[in-house]
């Protein structure tokens, strides 16, 4: 499976999207500050994710939600409640 994640910073209040085919090995590594995207925000709390069998559709949806800011706002206003409680 390829999975389309994001993250919320419990130390600032900061998303991160991202792409993986390992989903707990990527959320471990964002929070033992080896993703040096991500580091300096730790700890993190997964807020959301979707699972797709095709690689090529996962990162497309990435893609998306980090350039389409439409895309990212339509997902906020479907997961807020995620965001506000973790």
């Amino acid at each position: 499976m390829h999975y389309v994640y994001v993250l919320k910073s419990k130390k600032n209040g900061r998303t991160y999207t991202g792409y993986t085919t390992d989903l707990k090995q990527r959320f471990a590594d964002h929070n033992s500050g080896k993703s040096p995207y991500t580091k300096n925000n730790r700890p993190y709390a997964l807020v959301y994710y979707e699972a797709y069998v095709s690689k090529s559709e996962a990162q497309k949806r990435e893609r998306s939600l980090k350039l389409r800011s439409n895309a990212y706002l339509q997902l906020r206003r479907r997961i807020t409640s995620s965001i506000h409680e973790s």
